[in-house]
């Protein structure tokens, strides 16, 4: 007997977003993301993939004009329990008058009815899983008083503190330099391992999503091109813009994936 189709954690169908008066920047997408799955979202900017996710997470702007369907697999999600959101800009998402401790700690306290002394606690730890020095010390200082790298890892613990089935990492380490988008991308990978997490992953950067995704989605001027696993589109990508893609990245400091992509053909 044949087993039972997997119901998605959440299918897009005929997903269209506008903004304003100015050209779709999602057109009818059809789009399932599996529940334990690491989907990643590819496209340059401009291709659809942000808004995408912010839709996902029900977090579009006033002025979006939407349609289309999302359904859950199981009950809606609450926003901040059920779904984690990491932003590209860590410094943006944080409040930079309020110790990084006690913001880790609201968002547990609000949606896990933690009291403070156990919603402090939970950020220590959540401080030790995401790879920052000394927490009982870090929870007290100021987003001004961290590195880059430092932000990011305090908007993940944020965002996973709540324990979230699915998190979305939104161009999550463009704004790192190449060292520090590695050990991100290992840490992210990591932490939705442990903690049996859905990944949404949005980046520019084909490279990245090789290391990280189960499946990948190239989206291009708002329209689904290609969607396959990780190994199917880097390696026999079906889209001349996929394979323009996989083409400009190969190099030597490429995963190594990318070494048995040299016979993809590119059209022109």
């Amino acid at each position: 007997m044949s087993a039972a189709p997997q119901v998605p954690l959440v299918a897009l169908r005929g997903l269209t977003v506008a903004y304003g008066d100015d050209a779709l920047a999602l057109s009818a997408i059809d789009l399932d993301i599996r529940a334990g799955e690491r989907l990643a979202l590819i496209g340059e900017s401009g291709s659809g993939k942000s808004t995408l996710a912010l839709a996902v997470a029900g977090l579009l702007p006033a002025s979006a004009k939407s349609a289309g369907t999302i359904v859950w697999g199981g009950a809606p999600p609450l926003g901040g329990r059920d779904i984690g959101f990491v932003f590209q800009n860590p410094a943006g998402s944080l409040d930079p008058v309020m110790a990084v401790g006690r913001q880790v700690a609201e968002v547990a306290r609000t949606h896990l009815g933690l009291s403070w002394t156990d919603a402090l606690a939970r950020a220590r730890d959540l401080f030790g899983r995401v790879g920052l020095p000394d927490p009982d010390t870090l929870v007290h200082a100021y987003p001004h008083q961290l590195s880059g790298g430092q932000k990011q890892r305090v908007t993940i613990a944020a965002a996973i503190a709540a324990r979230p089935k699915l998190l979305i990492a939104d161009e999550a380490t463009s704004a790192l330099d190449t060292i520090v988008q590695a050990e991100i991308v290992a840490l992210i990978r990591r932490l939705v391992a442990e903690d049996g997490m859905t990944l949404l992953f949005v980046s520019h950067d084909i490279a990245l999503a090789a290391e990280l995704a189960d499946r990948i989605a190239v989206l291009r001027n708002g329209k689904l091109l290609e969607l396959g696993s990780t190994r199917q589109v880097i390696g026999r990508p079906q889209d001349p813009y996929t394979q323009s893609l996989v083409v400009a990245h190969i190099s030597l400091d490429s995963p190594p994936l990318f070494a048995a992509t040299t016979d993809i053909p590119v059209n022109g």
